[in-house]
C-alpha cells in the first residue's frame, strides 16, 4: 500500500512542537509532500528542513501539491474555512480543535465529507490516548460499580506562556477562549466514555483584560482579552449522569486529574495530557491502584500525532473514525450551548448526537433505562 500523502497547513508552534518532530514514526505509512504558513520565512525554513514544496496560499498548495489529504493546524477561528477548502479539493482532513466554532458549520463539513466520501478525523486526539483506551475496558468490566456522574478540567495556563513560538492573540480574540481551546479535552473524554449530552447549565467570567507577550518572536505585543477566561459548566448527560467541567485560562495549576469518573464502588482518574501518565483507580477492598499504560512512541506530554495516525489507518483501511466528525459537532454544540446558557442563565438543551460503540457497556444501559424528554429549565 502507498504511503498517504501529507500536507501540513499551518507551520506555528503545535506543528513545530508537536506533530512534525514526530512524523517518522508514521514512515511507510505517511509521507509529507508539502507545507504551508501565511509567513513566507516560516514556510521555507519548515520546507527547506523538510525537504518539501512550501507555500504561503493554502488554496495554491492544494491545486498544486500532491496531497491525499490535509493537517490542518491553522488558528482556531480558520478552521472551518480552510478544511471545507480541503474537503471541495478533494483532501482527507485530520483538524485541530475545535473543528469549527459553529453547529451550522460543523453540518456544512459533514455535508462535503459525505458528497466526496471523504474522511475526517477531529482533535484532540485524546480518545486514542492509552488513558482512554484503558478507562473503557475498566468501565465494561464494572471496576468501579455502576457509574455515577464525573467531573474534568481543561486547564490552559495563565498568560503569557513562555516560550511559546506563535501569536497567542487567536486564543483570546472573538472565537477563541479556553472552553474552546482546553475544554474539549475533558468533554470528547468525558462524552467517548459516558455518550452524549442532553443538557448544559454554565457560568463565565473574564478575571483580566490583556497580557502582555513576555519572549519569543512577539515579545513586548499587548494582547486583549475579549473573551471569558474562565468557564463552569454542569452537564447532564444522556445517560441520566451529571457531570461538571472546569475550562480557564486563570489557574496556575492543579493536583486534580483533567478527568474522574465516579461509581459507587471506586473512581477512575485520567490525564488527558500526558500519554505517559498511568490511570489511578480505586476500588472496593484494594484502595489506590497506579495502572501503568502501555507507550504510545512519545516520552510523555500529548501525544497528537495520533490523529493523524488514526486519519492514515481510517483511509488506508475503509474503517470509521473513533475521532469523528458527529462527535466533534456533538461537543462543538455542547460548548455553542454552554454560551447560551451562560447569556441567558438558564440551562439549554443539546439536540445533536453521535454513534459511539466504545461507549462504555454500563452508560448504554443507563441511557437505556433513563431515556425521557426533559425540557429547557425556565421555559
Amino acid at each position: 500500500m502507498s504511503p498517504l500523502r501529507l500536507a501540513f497547513l499551518g507551520c506555528g508552534d503545535v506543528a513545530l512542537r508537536d506533530y512534525l518532530p514526530e512524523l517518522p514514526r508514521l514512515a511507510g505509512r505517511a509521507e509529507l509532500v508539502a507545507v504551508c504558513s501565511r509567513t513566507e520565512a516560516r514556510a521555507q525554513a519548515v520546507g527547506q528542513q523538510y525537504g518539501v514544496p512550501w507555500f504561503t496560499d493554502y488554496r495554491r498548495m492544494l491545486a498544486e501539491s500532491s496531497a491525499d489529504a490535509v493537517v490542518n493546524l491553522t488558528p482556531i477561528p480558520l478552521h472551518f474555512e480552510t478544511t471545507l477548502a480541503c474537503l471541495e479539493a478533494g483532501k482527507h482532513v485530520y483538524c485541530e480543535k475545535p473543528v469549527t466554532g459553529s453547529v451550522r458549520e460543523a453540518e456544512q463539513l459533514l455535508e462535503a465529507a459525505g458528497r466526496q466520501g471523504l474522511t475526517v478525523v477531529c482533535a484532540p486526539s485524546v480518545l486514542l490516548f492509552p488513558q482512554l483506551h484503558r478507562a473503557r475496558s475498566l468501565l465494561s468490566e464494572g471496576a468501579i460499580g455502576p457509574i455515577t456522574g464525573a467531573q474534568g478540567h481543561g486547564l490552559g495556563g495563565i498568560p503569557p506562556w513562555g516560550g511559546y513560538l506563535s501569536d497567542p492573540a487567536p486564543f483570546f480574540a472573538a472565537g477563541g477562549g479556553p472552553l474552546k481551546d482546553m475544554g474539549v479535552y475533558p468533554l470528547h473524554a468525558l462524552t467517548g466514555l459516558l455518550g452524549p449530552v442532553r443538557r448544559v447549565a454554565a457560568f463565565s467570567a473574564r478575571t483580566a483584560e490583556s497580557f502582555t507577550i513576555a519572549d519569543g518572536p512577539f515579545q513586548g505585543r499587548e494582547v486583549p482579552i475579549a473573551v471569558p477566561d474562565h468557564w463552569r459548566l454542569l452537564l447532564e448527560l444522556e445517560a441520566g449522569l451529571l457531570a461538571s467541567i472546569d475550562a480557564n485560562n486563570c489557574v496556575a495549576g492543579t493536583r486534580a486529574p483533567e478527568l474522574e469518573i465516579f461509581g459507587r464502588q471506586g473512581t477512575i482518574a485520567l490525564n488527558l495530557l500526558d500519554v505517559s501518565a498511568p490511570i489511578d483507580c480505586l476500588r472496593a477492598g484494594r484502595g489506590w491502584e497506579a495502572i501503568s499504560l502501555p507507550r504510545t512512541g512519545r516520552d510523555r506530554g500529548p501525544d497528537h500525532l495520533l490523529g493523524v495516525e488514526h486519519l492514515v489507518e481510517c483511509v488506508q483501511t475503509g474503517s470509521q473514525p473513533i475521532a469523528s466528525l458527529p462527535h466533534a459537532l456533538h461537543v462543538v454544540e455542547v460548548i455553542e450551548k454552554a454560551e447560551q446558557s451562560a447569556a441567558e442563565g438558564r440551562a439549554v438543551s443539546v439536540e445533536s448526537w453521535f454513534e459511539n460503540p466504545d461507549v462504555s457497556r454500563q452508560a448504554s444501559v443507563a441511557r437505556r433505562q433513563s431515556r425521557r424528554q426533559t425540557p429547557d429549565a425556565g421555559r
